[in-house]
């Protein structure tokens, strides 16, 4: 698609909202929630960004985004962009649809991992389906719509900050019923500490659902490592920094992957051999622990080498 930025609108000095029509003034495709736009960034690469729907239909393509200046550069070349320019994005897609039950959904969402599920909340909200929204930020002022929540959603909404009174994921799991789906979006610690609380509180893993909104972060011990194609023997090198899936393709090998986060499961490969280095949100613990599947685009090796089923 190519899309004209219609509008920028300010919600907190980190995060704003970014308000996208086709540039050739042609209908915008429909999606579900969760869905999300890729956007062609030029130098930083493709960047996915999640769409925003709330009850008052706007007929755009409206993005809410927070500027890390410390992140790997997609979010400030977003930042970066103003009204009238033209931008080229392919999509939407969507890997963290809401699922058509007839129980109630718990809707979490840390920081600026929000933006997924103001749209599954508009919907749920619009079709009378029973549903809470439980919603962390570190401080009131790092809490993005925390005012247009509460006037679209009332009492469906729970609003938590660390520095005041930090949301107790243990608890919020144990209170809900049988039958029930959790959706958790935000950073991999809270979504690590949720998917845990909803295990101990009996929740089956068919019934939680995650999106990550940051990648995982690099750690200063990575090494390299090998990776070998099984089926054809080839022996492909990842650098530190480097993730496997750049690692194959720069040797020319053609890979299926979309979110490059860890949380889609579509680049998931088997493992013949080695020992995964697990950095992922989608695999269970029983999963990870058997060491015979794995995510490349964010996991690595503690083996020397990997054989993977490519």
């Amino acid at each position: 698609m190519k899309l004209v930025l219609e509008s920028v609108e300010r919600e907190t000095d980190q995060i704003s909202v970014f308000r996208f029509a086709a540039a050739d003034g042609s209908v915008l495709p429909a999606y579900e929630p969760g869905a999300h736009v890729d956007f062609d960034l030029g130098p930083v690469g493709t960047r996915s960004y999640s769409l925003i729907d709330w009850p008052h239909a706007t007929g755009t393509l409206d993005f809410a985004v927070q500027r890390e200046d410390a992140g790997q550069g997609g979010s400030r070349a977003m930042h970066g962009l103003a009204a009238g320019q033209t931008v080229t994005a392919n999509g939407p897609r969507n890997d963290f649809p809401l699922a058509e039950i007839s129980g109630s959904s718990l809707l979490v969402a840390g920081g600026i991992g929000i933006t997924p599920l103001i749209s599954m909340a508009t919907r749920l909200h619009a079709s009378g389906r029973a549903f809470e929204l439980h919603y962390a930020a570190r401080t009131a002022s790092r809490m993005g719509f925390a005012d247009s929540l509460t006037t679209a959603f009332g009492e469906a909404v729970k609003l938590y900050f660390d520095d005041v009174e930090p949301i107790d994921l243990s608890a919020l799991m144990q209170m809900q019923s049988s039958g029930s789906h959790v959706y958790i979006c935000g950073p991999k610690g809270m979504i690590d500490a949720a998917r845990s609380a909803a295990s101990d509180a009996g929740i089956p893993d068919s019934a939680v659902h995650v999106e990550l909104f940051s990648s995982p972060e690099l750690q200063d011990d990575d090494a390299a490592f090998e990776v070998e194609v099984h089926d054809t023997g080839q022996v492909v090198t990842v650098a530190p920094g480097q993730t496997i899936i750049e690692a194959l393709e720069e040797a020319g090998l053609d890979v299926m992957y979309d979110c490059q986060r860890g949380d889609c499961g579509i680049c998931q490969t088997d493992v013949i051999s080695g020992e995964p280095d697990h950095r992922d949100v989608v695999l269970s613990d029983a999963e990870k622990a058997s060491g015979k599947v794995m995510q490349i685009c964010v996991s690595r090796a503690k083996s020397a080498r990997l054989v993977l089923d490519l």
